[in-house]
C-alpha cells in the first residue's frame, strides 16, 4: 500500500478539486467507515487510491467518462503491484462506479465505501472550499442575479456556482449507503445549510 500511494502521489495533477488531498482526505473517511462496516480495507483503500486517476475539468464533455478511465488504468496498475485477479476486478468495479455523473450503485460493500467516502469530501467545510475553488478555477459567477438560490428556476451549476449546492450538494445526504456516512453526512450538510441561509442575509 506504501508504493502504491507513492505512485499515486507522483501522478496526480494539481486539480482544485481533485488533488492529492482529495485522496488522501477521502482515504481517512474511508478508514473509518471501512472498519465500521468490517470491510476488507486492503482493497477499500486500493480503490480510494486510484478512483481519480483519470480527471478531466467539469466543463469537458469527457468528465463523465473520468471513473470508467481510471478503472481501466487501477487494472494495470494493481497487477504491477501484486493483486489478486479478483481483487482488483473488484476494485475496478467499485472505481467505476462511485461516480455521481454515472448513477450507479455500487454491487459491493466496497464500493459503496468508496461512493460514500468519496462523497463526505464534497460535503461541509471543505465541500464549500471546493465548491468555489472549481468555480473560480472554470472562471463561473458565483450566482444568479435574478434568482442567487435557486427558487423559482431549475440550478444550473455549468452557469453558476451557488447552483451547485442545489443540482448536487444538498441531495448527497440522502444518497449514502452505511450508517455511519448517513450520520457524518447529515452534520456537513447541516453546515452547508448554514452556510447558505448566512449567503441569503449578505446577497
Amino acid at each position: 500500500m506504501k508504493k502504491l500511494r507513492e505512485e499515486v502521489q507522483k501522478r496526480m495533477k494539481n486539480d482544485p478539486a481533485h488533488d492529492y488531498s482529495h485522496i488522501m482526505r477521502v482515504y481517512k473517511n474511508a478508514q473509518k467507515i471501512a472498519r465500521k462496516e468490517k470491510a476488507d480495507t486492503k482493497l477499500v483503500l486500493a480503490a480510494v487510491l486510484l478512483h481519480d486517476m483519470v480527471q478531466y475539468k467539469k466543463s469537458d464533455r469527457r468528465s463523465k467518462f473520468s471513473s470508467v478511465q481510471s478503472a481501466k488504468l487501477a487494472e494495470k496498475i494493481l497487477a504491477r503491484h501484486g493483486f489478486m485477479k479478483k481483487e482488483i476486478q473488484m476494485v475496478s468495479d467499485a472505481i467505476r462506479d462511485h461516480s455521481y455523473s454515472r448513477n450507479k450503485t455500487p454491487k459491493t460493500i466496497v464500493g459503496k465505501i468508496l461512493q460514500d467516502a468519496d462523497r463526505l469530501d464534497a460535503l461541509g467545510a471543505i465541500g464549500i472550499a471546493r465548491t468555489f475553488s472549481v468555480g473560480g478555477s472554470e472562471k463561473r459567477p458565483l450566482y444568479n442575479n435574478m434568482d442567487p438560490f435557486c427558487r423559482k428556476r431549475v440550478p444550473d451549476d455549468h452557469s453558476w456556482t451557488v447552483d451547485h449546492f442545489y443540482r448536487k450538494l444538498l441531495n448527497l445526504e440522502k444518497m449514502m449507503h452505511t450508517k455511519s456516512a448517513k450520520k457524518e453526512a447529515k452534520k456537513r450538510t447541516t453546515l452547508m445549510r448554514r452556510f447558505l441561509d448566512s449567503l441569503k442575509k449578505e446577497v
